[in-house]
């Protein structure tokens, strides 16, 4: 087969956002629209990067994903790469993805030069809901702001788009008819394996086995239709024994069965409902947790009883001893994104190890950890995870929860279970607590966030004059390892106790702004108040300051992230 120029012209919008490009599918499936991005990566590479090496495709299996995927092949093979790196129906998991790369380079010698992974992450699938796709460079993680920025560049001026001239057939997918795309070698993976054997080498599956046969601990996991279901049924089932029943919505679906893929107190709501969270009867299930549509965030419940990802980072960190991964290397650093509460410092300070606190956006621990700085990570956007890979990964905080609620029962008797609440509290007990909310002002029409934002520089001064020790900035990070600058990464009002109200505009979502505020405040002695008691003056200041309301017309956030009272 002949390689193919296609004639194209640029689309003027293909700027990515935190992770990758998000758009609606109808913009997606505009003529040669996503083959523009995709050649653009390319343009943006060196030739010698590529040429001749291989690429990781792989996505959350929502709409348009197969059709995606046969197009990056033939312009894989337009522009020199020797062979791709395919699975089942094309579903990996996006830390599954990223592991892929890492253990390939480190076995075959760097012959993978990067991963594209087709996924909006959390945001809602199907035809009439978004699309994503982004680049992971060799060290599986996302490309840094620099390359993306080069992406962009390339898009604005593309001309034309190098094709190799095959038909992909779909069955490709089913690891059938791989020679059909010769001479671009295709290789099928089992990427459930693939990612089993991964999280083996770092837990305990032996003892964690044990724990969950015990007849006082059920727990369930929600896949919310997306990515995550395969591996979860793989190591839950085959591996670690539990029961069909114990796992719910494990079936990935284009459209996410119709729901929003995001393990939040508002989406997850089978997982609410079956904890008891929210003020729901609690039921019979002891442990729950829940991963989104790409399978890199995870949601952690004990019966009645909603875990912050703030909370769970620091506990996990407090708790590292019953991972083995980390008895084995030790704890390097802990790092947490700049909105994420301080409880991970207060965990770091008594393991007297550094705590990082970078910009959002994973992509920020990738370089302290491939300079072996940091050893585990977490963001109050749900995700959390380690250096062993470079994604979040939410299948793997389920099974560190589960190996610390193993730990702390090992000699507990059958009726005697150490619950997820009861770890909690113990630790809230030791550090204090650090209350915290988080609100979403959702679909803001373009400028009206940056007007609320104008607002609030304006009030930097009076802030500050409002009580001793009060400090207001634009958050600017300076990454420790290559010394680049992120500016203008949100704005931050600091009581003079380390309480707080943050500011960010969320660069998630796919055509509208995002605005959110996030709320915390630290009580060493009095651990057991109401999250919305415990922050009601800090929440007055943040409205009053802001005057969202007045800017924006919303009268209350579209999603509030906390935990409410069981009672």
């Amino acid at each position: 087969p002949k390689i193919v120029k296609i004639p194209t012209k640029p689309y003027l919008d293909q700027k990515a956002g935190t992770s990758g490009l998000r758009k609606k599918v109808a913009v997606v499936e505009q003529e040669n629209y996503l083959d523009n991005f995709v050649q653009s990566i390319f343009n943006a590479l060196n030739p010698e990067e590529y040429k001749g090496k291989y690429l990781v495709i792989g996505g959350d299996g929502r709409y348009y994903n197969k059709v995606a995927i046969q197009k990056i092949i033939r312009i894989a093979g337009g522009n020199g790469v020797k062979g791709v790196y395919i699975s089942e129906e094309g579903l990996m998991s996006t830390p599954c993805v990223s592991e892929i790369v890492r253990t390939l380079n480190a076995t075959q010698g760097e012959h993978i030069f990067g991963a594209m992974i087709l996924t909006a992450s959390h945001n809602p699938g199907g035809k009439e809901n978004d699309f994503g796709i982004k680049f992971n460079t060799k060290n599986g993680a996302p490309a840094l702001e620099d390359l993306t920025g080069k992406i962009f560049e390339e898009s604005k001026k593309i001309s034309e788009i190098s094709v190799l001239d095959v038909l992909v057939p779909e069955e490709l997918l089913q690891g059938k008819n791989l020679e059909s795309v010769k001479p671009l070698e295709a290789h099928y993976l089992d990427a459930v394996k693939v990612y089993t054997e991964k999280m083996r080498q770092i837990f305990d599956f032996d003892k964690l086995k044990k724990f969950l046969a015990r007849k006082d601990f059920k727990m369930l996991f929600d896949g919310m239709h997306g990515v995550a279901g395969p591996f979860a049924k793989h190591i839950f089932l085959q591996e670690l024994g539990i029961s069909a029943d114990n796992l719910v919505n494990c079936e990935p679906k284009e459209d996410f069965g119709g729901g929003h893929p995001d393990p939040n107190l508002t989406y997850a709501t089978t997982l609410v409902a079956k904890m008891g969270l929210q003020g729901h009867p609690v039921g019979e299930y002891d442990f729950g947790a829940a991963c989104d549509g790409d399978a890199d965030r995870n949601m952690i419940a004990g019966k009645g009883f909603f875990v912050t990802p703030s909370d769970s980072i620091a506990i996990i960190a407090a708790n590292y001893e019953a991972i083995p991964y980390f008895v084995k290397n030790g704890l390097k650093g802990v790092a947490r994104s700049m909105p994420t509460s301080a409880a991970l410092n207060l965990v770091a300070q008594k393991l007297a190890v550094e705590c990082y606190e970078t910009p959002t956006g994973w992509k920020f621990f990738g370089n302290l950890m491939d300079a072996g700085k940091l050893s585990l990570c977490g963001e109050e956007s749900f995700g959390t995870g380690s250096d062993h890979v470079r994604e979040k990964d939410g299948l793997w905080a389920v099974l560190a929860w589960l190996s610390i609620l193993a730990k702390a029962n090992e000699n507990s008797a059958e009726g005697s279970l150490v619950t997820v609440e009861t770890i909690v509290k113990n630790h809230w007990k030791e550090f204090g607590r650090n209350y915290y909310s988080r609100y979403d002002y959702e679909g803001l029409q373009a400028g009206l966030a940056d007007k609320v934002f104008a607002q609030l520089k304006a009030k930097f001064e009076e802030f500050s004059k409002k009580g001793e020790g009060n400090t207001s900035n634009i958050f600017k990070y300076v990454d420790p390892v290559d010394k680049s600058v992120s500016d203008n990464q949100g704005l931050r009002f600091i009581y003079g106790d380390g309480s707080r109200f943050v500011f960010r505009i969320s660069g998630t979502g796919s055509g509208l702004d995002t605005l959110r505020l996030y709320l915390e405040k630290y009580s060493k002695e009095n651990t057991e108040l109401e999250t919305q008691d415990a922050l009601k003056e800090i929440i007055q200041d943040a409205l009053d300051f802001s005057t969202i309301k007045d800017i924006t017309g919303k009268t209350k956030p579209d999603v509030v992230t906390q935990l409410f009272s069981q009672k």
